[in-house]
C-alpha cells in the first residue's frame, strides 16, 4: 500500500475507534468521526469503505447522511437520555463545582447540536 493510502487508512481506523467510543459516551460524537472514517476508507481501501458503509452499526450513519435523511426521532430521543443519565452520574460522583458546571455546559451544547440535527421522517409504504 502507498504511504498516502496507508496514511488514511491507518487516520480511518482511528476514527472508527473514536466513533465506537462515541457510541457510549455521549460527550463524543460518533457520526463525525464515523464519516470522517468513511471519507478515509474512501481515499485508501476500496474494501474498508464498503465495510464501514454497511457496517451493522456505523452503516446507517453514513447512509442517513449520503441521502440527507436526518436522524431518526428516538435516536435523538435516546442520546439525549443518555447524555442526561450519564452526566447526571458524573455530576454526583465529582465533588466540584467547577466540574459540574463544565458537565452542565457540555450537557447543553451537546443537547443543542442533537435538537438541531434535521430529524429522519419516517416513510409509510
Amino acid at each position: 500500500m502507498e504511504p498516502k493510502k496507508t496514511v488514511f487508512f491507518s487516520l480511518g481506523v482511528a476514527l472508527v475507534g473514536l466513533g465506537a467510543v462515541g457510541v457510549a459516551l455521549p460527550i463524543l460524537p460518533t457520526t463525525p468521526f464515523i464519516l470522517a472514517a468513511f471519507f478515509c476508507f474512501g481515499k485508501s481501501s476500496k474494501r474498508a469503505e464498503k465495510w464501514i458503509e454497511n457496517n451493522k452499526y456505523f452503516g446507517s450513519y453514513i447512509n442517513n447522511y449520503k441521502e440527507k435523511k436526518g436522524v431518526p426521532l428516538d435516536v435523538k430521543r435516546n442520546s439525549l437520555i443518555f447524555l442526561w443519565l450519564t452526566l447526571s452520574i458524573s455530576a454526583i460522583i465529582v465533588n466540584s463545582l467547577i466540574v459540574r458546571l463544565i458537565l452542565l455546559i457540555v450537557g447543553i451544547c451537546v443537547s443543542a447540536h442533537i435538537l438541531l440535527l434535521k430529524t429522519k421522517k419516517d416513510t409509510i409504504k
